[in-house]
C-alpha cells in the first residue's frame, strides 16, 4: 500500500508539471554537429521533455545571397535529427511569408501547445548579445526563458552584464549555459566545401552526401 501511495503521489506530480520544450531555430545552413552538441547538452543540463528544431525562412539579420533554399535546410536538418526520439522539426517559419521573427513564432508555438508548456529559448552567446536589434525582444523575456550557450573564448563578463541588465529591467528568466563546443560554424563548412577541403566529422553524414547529391554550396553559393 506504502509504494501505491508514493507511486501515485509521483505520478500527480509529473502530470502537474509543465512540459519543458526548446526551441532551437537558425539558418542551418547546413546544420552542424555543433548545432546538435548545443541542443543535446541542453536537453539533458535543463531537463526539458524535447527539443525542437526550426530552420529559418527569411531572417532578417542574414544576407539572402549566402542562404540555399528553405526547403534543402529544411530537409538537410531532418536528416541531422531523424535518429533522436527528443528531437523534433518544424516547418512554421519556413512556410511563413515575410521576414521571420521569432516573438511571432513563439507566440505562435504557446497557442498550438498552451499554457501548460514552457518554452526555452536555445541561443548562442554571440546572437544573445545582439538580442536588443531583434524585433520586440522585450516581449520574449516575458513569453520564454532564454539558454545562453557559452563557450571558452567568450567575454564572461560581458555576457554576464548584459544577463543582470536583462533580468533587472525585464525579469528575465535567462539560463547560462557553458558549454565546451567545438570551433565549428556554418560559414567556415561552406568554405572548406568550396575549397575542396574535407568537412568529415563537421557535420552528420547524411547531411554531406546531401549536400554532395545536390550540389549545394559550389559557386559561393
Amino acid at each position: 500500500m506504502e509504494r501505491e501511495i508514493i507511486d501515485s503521489r509521483l505520478q500527480a506530480n509529473y502530470e502537474s508539471r509543465k512540459n519543458k520544450i526548446g526551441i532551437m531555430g537558425g539558418t542551418f545552413n547546413p546544420i552542424h554537429l555543433g548545432h546538435l552538441f548545443i541542443a543535446e547538452t541542453t536537453l539533458i543540463e535543463v531537463g526539458l521533455d524535447k527539443v525542437i528544431f526550426i530552420p529559418t525562412g527569411t531572417p532578417p539579420h542574414k544576407k539572402q545571397a549566402a542562404i540555399v533554399d528553405a526547403h534543402h535546410r529544411l530537409h538537410m536538418t531532418a536528416l541531422a535529427i531523424n535518429h533522436h526520439e527528443k528531437f523534433f522539426l518544424s516547418d512554421i517559419e519556413i512556410n511563413r511569408e515575410g521576414y521571420s521573427y521569432t516573438v511571432h513564432t513563439v507566440q505562435e508555438l504557446l497557442k498550438i501547445y498552451g499554457q501548460d508548456t514552457e518554452f526555452y529559448f536555445i541561443t548562442g552567446s554571440d546572437t544573445f548579445m545582439e538580442i536588443e536589434t531583434w524585433k520586440n525582444y522585450q516581449q520574449l523575456f516575458a513569453l520564454i526563458n532564454i539558454v545562453v550557450a557559452t563557450r571558452l573564448g567568450d567575454n564572461d563578463e560581458d555576457i554576464e552584464l548584459k544577463i543582470n541588465y536583462f533580468r533587472k529591467k525585464y525579469q528575465a528568466n535567462i539560463i547560462k549555459l557553458p558549454i565546451p563546443i567545438l570551433q565549428i560554424s556554418s560559414s567556415d563548412i561552406r568554405e572548406r566545401y568550396q575549397r575542396e577541403k574535407t568537412i568529415k566529422y563537421l557535420i552528420p553524414p547524411e547531411v554531406e552526401a546531401y549536400i554532395k547529391k545536390h550540389r549545394l554550396y559550389e559557386n559561393g553559393q
